[in-house]
């Protein structure tokens, strides 16, 4: 018999922001539901999708994802849906409290990490509190990046 995965593992990772890592010093990471339309969920399970673009903010006790890009649905006819609207996302009350307060106290951004689905098949966020980094902050980041690209070439070639 196999073994059930534990809860919480990725299953299908359907967008990823690559440059959050590389713009934010990331703090913390939270997963989170989004509230989707049928036609937006036909759409992400074809890999189409994009939060390169994207932020999160704390509205009126919740918190929306806004810019985030599901192109429309190619056979969804009138059920479509409005491809940059705002989405609602699933969290916790102590979890939308502890945003709220790292945005507007500590200056804080909501940043999305990558959209996937879980291992029931729920469409999730990756959700990070992040700080913006300056421009020497992104130079040491890529020195070291480059460093641990040359540390690894050298090894490789037994040098």
């Amino acid at each position: 018999m196999a073994r059930p995965k534990p809860a919480g593992t990725k299953v299908k990772t359907v967008a990823e922001n690559r440059r959050a890592r590389f713009d934010y010093f990331i703090e913390d990471v939270f997963e989170a539901g989004i509230v989707l339309t049928g036609t937006e969920v036909k759409s992400l399970r074809t890999g189409q999708g994009s939060i390169v673009e994207s932020f999160a903010e704390v509205k009126d006790g919740q918190v929306w994802l806004v810019n985030a890009n599901i192109p429309v649905f190619s056979h969804g006819n009138i059920f479509n849906h409005e491809p940059k609207r705002p989405r609602k996302l699933l969290l916790h009350g102590r979890e939308i409290d502890k945003m709220h307060s790292a945005v507007t106290r500590q200056g804080l951004t909501l940043v999305p990490l990558n959209v996937f689905f879980n291992d029931r098949g729920r469409a999730k966020i990756e959700l990070a509190i992040g700080r913006g980094k300056k421009l020497h902050d992104k130079r040491e980041t890529s020195k070291e990046r480059d460093w641990q690209r040359d540390k690894a070439r050298l090894m490789r070639e037994g040098g």
